[in-house]
């Protein structure tokens, strides 16, 4: 339920629902009545034309005549039945032939009533009245006049109608919720051409987000505008700030340096100035790295790395050393290529410095990550690796795992910082090649 689209389709098609399932039901209730209505007047008038078409026999009986029939009477199992009975005498109309017929017991003078039953596998609603008729020459002879219609029409009727009804409710939600879609499309189109473009921005390919926003997003648009050009002047700023107070800060370190005794050895002295000149600089790298900027162009990692590699090369030419790139051509960092240039150089200088002769360096984008870690690099050594109690150890600034190596510890503890500051992630773990991997995951594509 992350998608507006979704919540929105999902928040009416419920009601929706709703709606139609009461208007279903209303409609239904009321198809029913209607036709308990017309069953009950069929019912009412055949029950008048069988009462007036009523006349004596010569046995004491009562019978229409034939020619007065509704022809449904004469037909057997038409669904149309009727009868006329008293204590000593029954007629029963030619429909009831086949049928197994039962109207119920005698009723009593006055009385009137409609019940169901089954006739078989029919089942049929019957009206019953019981009247005299006042040439009866001795008003005591209660006749009992019924009626009964077949149930059959009216529920193929009503289970036509509601599947009409669902079918074309259906049809009109979908069709609905269809046209809702589309217009959430419509509507929502804008904010995806924003998402488009935020995420072009994020990946360097476009600078700024474009025009022609309606009004509702055009502050949003030019707000984020109006950020990222202040983003990108305050780094600028920020930048040469930095740079001027490293000059400031290393001319008095050389001044220092310079005072004391060149044949001399530096002693205590030298060393404090030196760990200050890492110090200085470590900060101001960290400080000045800022992280992934927005619209700014990536950086080809293949560019990157071969000149490093050539430089290592020939730093450690007394190695018999093989460094390996394996690169694809498309694989590149979103960041400050002066980043990257640190990263993989201290990096690469790290594992060519405890290496026995084989160092490689392997990148991947891969597009199911986040963002922040869609870029993959990995620097693997043959050499004899990092303990696993240590690994977390040497990521912190002076501490290095062996300390008869040359060096100062802030290497790593500057890439840890570096990759911090892009939102990525690194590890510490043993490669294949029998010595450290260290694996980053940093914004790219």
């Amino acid at each position: 339920m992350h998608s507006l689209s979704r919540r929105l389709l999902v928040s009416v098609s419920v009601p929706l629902a709703l709606f139609f399932g009461v208007m279903m039901l209303v409609l239904d209730t009321g198809f029913r009545a209607l036709s308990e209505r017309s069953m009950q007047e069929l019912l009412d008038s055949q029950m008048v034309g069988l009462i007036a078409a009523a006349e004596p026999q010569p046995n004491g009986g009562y019978a229409p005549a034939a020619h007065a029939l509704d022809p449904r009477l004469a037909t057997p199992r038409s669904g149309l039945y009727a009868q006329i009975r008293s204590q000593l005498h029954e007629w029963q109309s030619p429909s009831n032939a086949k049928a197994d017929v039962d109207f119920g017991p005698l009723l009593d003078h006055g009385e009137r009533n409609t019940t169901y039953a089954s006739f078989g596998h029919d089942r049929v609603a019957i009206e019953s009245r019981a009247i005299q008729f006042e040439d009866d020459p001795k008003g005591q002879r209660t006749l009992t006049f019924s009626v009964a219609v077949s149930l059959s029409p009216y529920e193929e009727q009503l289970w036509r109608f509601r599947q009409e009804l669902v079918g074309w409710f259906i049809g009109l939600m979908l069709l609905l919720l269809a046209t809702l879609a589309a217009l959430m499309q419509w509507v929502l189109a804008p904010l995806r051409r924003m998402e488009r473009e935020i995420h072009q921005v994020e990946e360097g390919r476009s600078e700024a987000l474009g025009a022609g926003y309606p009004r509702e997003l055009s502050g949003v648009a030019s707000n984020l505008n109006t950020l990222l050009v202040g983003e990108r002047r305050r780094v600028a700023r920020y930048r040469d700030t930095l740079g001027n107070l490293a000059h400031g800060l290393k001319t008095p370190l050389a001044v220092m340096r310079s005072s004391l005794p060149r044949d001399a050895p530096a002693g205590p002295m030298g060393a404090e100035i030196d760990r200050m000149t890492d110090i200085i600089e470590h900060q101001l790298k960290r400080a000045a790295a800022g992280g992934a900027l927005l619209g700014q162009a990536p950086v080809d990692v293949a560019q990157v790395a071969a000149p490093l590699r050539a430089a290592l090369l020939h730093v450690y030419a007394d190695k018999d050393l093989a460094l390996e790139l394996a690169i694809p051509a498309a694989c590149q960092f979103i960041g400050d290529r002066g980043d990257l240039t640190e990263l993989l150089g201290n990096l690469l200088d790290n594992a060519c410095k405890w290496c026995h002769g084989r160092v490689r360096l392997t990148a991947a984008a891969e597009e199911s990550a986040g963002p922040r870690e869609r870029l993959l690099l990995e620097v693997e050594d043959d050499g004899p690796g990092i303990s696993a109690q240590d690994r977390e150890r040497v990521l912190q600034r002076g501490v290095r795992a062996d300390e008869s190596v040359p060096g100062h510890g802030l290497g790593l503890a500057m890439v840890r910082d570096t990759v911090d500051l892009y939102g990525g992630s690194m590890s510490i773990g043993s490669s294949p090649l029998g010595g450290a991997r260290f694996t980053l995951r940093l914004p790219g594509r």
